[in-house]
């Protein structure tokens, strides 16, 4: 595989799940992936495909999410010319592309109902019918469906056919969230980081400081590999003292003093900036003035917090911060002192 789809990991729960798609590989049958967001879906399907014995042929791609409703059956099953408006001429849909192949559908819980029963019967007989034509067409196509939704709670509301469940769980693949995985946090932002050094013609690769890399640890990653391969990639490319190790990250791009103000999410203080010699502990919200017990502690995590934002702002140069805070550089020594931050930042 090419380096774009490369799995990276080393966890137990990781390798089992790339060891569960491995033995279904070689199978006809249809494979279900489940997974939140950034989890690796599509690799997983790229390799069902690749390891199958039909990898000669074509593994054609739809996401069942990204057409209106109105569209995804023809997409799916194709369509006769006239067959509605716009229709001027016939063309054939992703079952008769990917016949002898794989077919991928991503976000299936996304089905219509009336798509899932054309798809239940696609599964079923191996044959598809064009909008507009009653003569069926026979394809053999290898069912590979992906979704971060629960499916067998959605077919006891309603929501997903259950015979079609029935027919595409042969076998289940779950993806485990990055949180979980052991180790692999270390593992990609190396090997993210490293790429995107080699991208910016960097003559070595000086890692990440101790901070950054417990604040990796410690994010959660709702976005799983995906998010963190971006907030690696950000952290590379504006990194500019490559003779030291990475000493910033920041998890949310959206963060800015500038930031519109929106009453409704003041309160969820997502996770900031982490630069080496900070605490990746998140600061106080702003509002949160009801949780104050200690003004003086909170006075002083308020300045602390102010310091290290110009700091990282000014890229650690003691003498612009100073500035900008309106300091002389000894009363900002002063205060870096106070807060220990010169020995942080000399260690």
């Amino acid at each position: 595989m090419d380096r774009e789809v490369q799995f990276i990991g080393q966890s137990g729960a990781f390798l089992d799940a790339v060891e569960r798609a491995s033995r279904a590989a070689p199978m006809r049958r249809p494979v279900l992936v489940i997974g939140e967001r950034g989890t690796g879906k599509e690799l997983i399907a790229e390799r069902l495909h690749r390891l199958s014995l039909r990898w000669g042929e074509p593994l054609v791609t739809m996401n069942c999410a990204a057409l209106p409703e109105t569209l995804i059956e023809a997409e799916l099953f194709g369509h006769e010319a006239g067959a509605f408006t716009g229709a001027t001429r016939a063309r054939a849909g992703r079952f008769e592309e990917a016949d002898k192949g794989t077919l991928f559908l991503d976000e299936l819980a996304t089905l219509s109902m009336g798509a899932q029963e054309r798809l239940l019967r696609a599964v079923e007989y191996g044959e598809v019918n064009r909008i507009g034509s009653s003569r069926p067409i026979q394809v053999d196509v290898r069912i590979v469906a992906a979704t971060n939704e629960d499916l067998p709670r959605m077919a006891a509301e309603g929501r997903f056919r259950p015979d079609l469940l029935d027919r595409l769980c042969f076998e289940v693949i779950t993806l485990p969230p990055l949180r979980v995985r052991e180790g692999d946090v270390f593992v990609l932002a190396e090997y993210f980081g490293r790429r995107m050094a080699t991208e910016l013609r960097w003559e070595e690769w000086p890692g990440f400081a101790e901070p950054v890399m417990r604040a990796l640890e410690d994010y959660a990653w709702p976005g799983n590999v995906r998010e963190l391969r971006n907030v690696i990639e950000r952290a590379v490319y504006r990194w500019d003292d490559w003779d030291r190790p990475i000493g910033h990250v920041q998890f949310d791009p959206f963060e800015s003093p500038w930031k519109p103000f929106v009453p409704e999410v003041a309160a969820a203080a997502p996770l900031k900036a982490v630069s080496a010699g900070t605490s990746h502990a998140p600061a106080l919200a702003r509002h949160d003035h009801d949780s104050i017990s200690d003004l003086r502690a909170a006075v002083d995590a308020h300045e602390r917090s102010i310091i290290e934002h110009h700091l990282t702002k000014h890229r650690y140069n003691q003498r612009s911060t100073a500035k900008a805070l309106g300091l002389t550089y000894d009363q900002l020594r002063h205060c870096m002192k106070k807060h220990g931050l010169v020995e942080k930042m000399a260690g």
